[in-house]
């Protein structure tokens, strides 16, 4: 089927079998609609930025270690796609992988039928053949994109995508982006399909195969982390390996800055089971950005970043080399790289990163921050409220909403123009962090901004939105493991 024939038939409402909750699918506003289309052309996008992009199987050093995995050019976290806030960016895509694939913009509020999840917003993009994404960027921020399929996202399939504002009052004398990534791939020959597969078996035996989990994390098994922040289990894998920028600790980057000159550093997680504490030995950390979005400058020691989160900070480093530290929240692991200074030696040691003090002071919390005027909802009244339980349990490794897995999950109905306002209570023993496509949100309360937000066990947060994005839009947990098995929904916009 063409592109154009498969959108025009999930614009028309005609149901696919592998379409979710496709009960209702007749009256449900497909990628396809002319609305989609509509919306699109009055973001009014400006100079086209055109790319290309290559998903490949690639060789990769790991501190010596050569692996295979599979990337977008050279490897993870690869050189960013930088565009300006209302750019058009054009993505032209080879899929070189033995497999079928897609690109997720992670975070981006664009044209649905460009949103990237296969069979609900365009067909998979098979091997050896091509894809075009065209859409315009209509917010500036710190952004990523990784795919759709599968455990795919948890090879070395993600890449930052940054959209600057041209409108920013002052830039930073220094800018870094540092990208967060728990791996396995290709180590003791584990895979993230073969670890999927180990959960399912060794966490449906129960506490009688406790004995055989593999705690080490060589072949990428469970984990038994436990974390006071996530109020319990900090995660299902023991990964061997955590990386900054695809670099492991014993090969830590080094990212420059002029002294005491105000430093940037966008830091993003890409991970696919691990929260990080981030935090840079002897400094304290501005909070400036949230998913992409402005909020009041907030000094904190250290942040606790879930899956999928992105937060912009800025430090003004003294004078020589200073750690950079992301603690693999319960897991007992770091991410390592350094900031030193324009002025320090190169052979300057930097401080040690054994225990940074950082990382057990002053931990920032979503109540802490507020959103930046520009950035913050209009009040008005709430015209439709939703009501998500996280459900699901270990034993099983099954992963639910409101007890129904996807694609069998009950879609989230909406109309364009309504304020919606979904409650999500976590009821089972694990965190999530619930992450929702092609719209920005914001936390009932303080009215943060976020696209991503960690829901933790016992605990209900409430988020806030517009529905004037329309289409078919997924959301879900990203830890890939969850997701993989039912934890997600559609948010449906109705006819």
């Amino acid at each position: 089927m063409h592109r154009r024939q498969f959108l025009q038939l999930l614009g028309s409402g005609v149901v696919f079998a592998t379409l979710p909750a496709c009960a209702k699918a007749a009256t449900s506003l497909g990628p396809g609609d002319p609305r989609v289309a509509a919306v699109e052309a009055a973001r009014k996008g400006t100079r086209l930025v055109e790319q290309a992009l290559s998903a490949q199987i690639v060789p990769v050093d790991l501190a010596g270690r050569i692996v295979n995995t599979w990337a977008y050019g050279s490897g993870p976290a690869a050189a960013p796609i930088r565009v300006r806030k209302g750019e058009r960016l054009k993505v032209n895509l080879t899929n070189a992988l033995p497999e079928a694939t897609t690109i997720h913009w992670h975070g981006l509020a664009l044209r649905n039928d460009m949103d990237g999840v296969p069979d609900m917003t365009q067909p998979k993009v098979q091997p050896g053949t091509r894809f075009t994404y065209e859409f315009t960027v209509a917010n500036a921020g710190t952004y990523f994109f990784h795919p759709h399929m599968g455990p795919q996202l948890d090879r070395g399939l993600y890449s930052p995508l940054i959209v600057e504002d041209p409108d920013e009052p002052s830039a930073p004398d220094a800018e870094h982006v540092l990208v967060l990534d728990d791996w396995l791939d290709g180590i003791d020959g584990a895979t993230p399909e073969s670890t999927l597969e180990g959960l399912k078996t060794k966490m449906s035996r129960g506490m009688e195969g406790m004995a055989g989990m593999n705690h080490g994390g060589g072949s990428g098994g469970t984990g038994m982390a436990t974390s006071t922040l996530l109020r319990g289990d900090a995660g299902d894998v023991a990964y061997p390996l955590h990386l900054i920028n695809g670099k492991p600790p014993a090969d830590r980057p080094t990212f420059m800055s002029p002294v005491g000159g105000r430093t940037r550093l966008r830091v993003i997680n890409a991970g696919s089971d691990t929260a990080y504490r981030f935090a840079v030995g002897g400094h304290r950390l501005t909070v400036t950005h949230s998913d992409g979005f402005p909020v009041l400058p907030f000094d904190v020691d250290t942040i606790l970043i879930g899956m999928g989160e992105r937060y912009d900070v800025t430090v003004s480093p003294q004078s020589g080399a200073w750690p950079i530290v992301a603690s693999a929240e319960g897991k007992n692991a770091t991410a390592v790289g350094v900031l030193r200074t324009t002025d320090a030696a190169a052979s300057a040691a930097p401080q040690s990163d054994a225990s940074l003090p950082e990382l057990d002071r002053e931990v920032l919390r979503y109540a802490d921050l507020k959103p930046h005027a520009s950035v913050a909802l209009q009040n008005r009244p709430v015209d439709k409220t939703i009501k998500l339980r996280l459900t699901g349990d270990m034993m099983s490794y099954n992963w639910s909403l409101n007890d129904k897995r996807f694609p069998d999950t009950d879609k989230l109905i909406a109309r364009e123009g309504q304020r919606v306002r979904i409650e999500m209570t976590n009821e089972s023993m694990m965190w999530h962090p619930m992450h929702l496509h092609g719209h920005t949100f914001a936390l009932d309360g303080n009215g943060l901004r976020k696209d991503t937000i960690n829901v933790l066990p016992g605990e209900t947060q409430a988020i806030i939105l517009d529905a004037d994005n329309p289409g078919q839009w997924m959301m879900h947990c990203h830890n890939t493991y969850h997701l993989e098995q039912g934890m997600a929904t559609t948010l449906s916009y109705a006819k």
